[in-house]
């Protein structure tokens, strides 16, 4: 069973995952990853899959999303849930930061 912890912003490892995409890891526990992803305007996300469930909050920015064959708009204070294995994009419309969590654990994002 995971630890009770927090975890202090400035002490967290910011990773380019891609140009202008930077995700840092804000806690791990036994069953979910949580994460925060800034993206600059105009960067992406390349199409991807991975078996976990992903669930997100758009804090700020807008971002253009592709879930499996449907184009998304999303923008401050939207949400969005996208089943294990489902491919999926997704573009900065503007400056953004999507909090996200991830279950089961995304071990490759645990201890960073």
């Amino acid at each position: 069973m995971a630890e009770p912890r927090t975890r202090s912003y400035d002490d967290l490892n910011p990773i380019e995952q891609f140009p202008g995409v930077v995700r840092r890891t804000l806690v791990s526990g036994d069953n979910l990853t949580l994460v925060e992803i800034r993206l600059a305007p105009g960067s992406e996300v390349p199409e991807h899959t991975h078996p976990h469930e992903q669930a997100g909050h758009v804090a700020s920015g807008r971002v253009g999303f592709r879930i499996g064959d449907v184009e998304h708009e999303l923008g401050p204070g939207d949400s969005y849930l996208i089943p294990g294995d489902l491919p999926h994009y997704v573009q900065a419309l503007d400056a953004a930061t999507l909090i996200e969590v991830f279950s089961p654990v995304r071990e490759e994002f645990a201890n960073d």
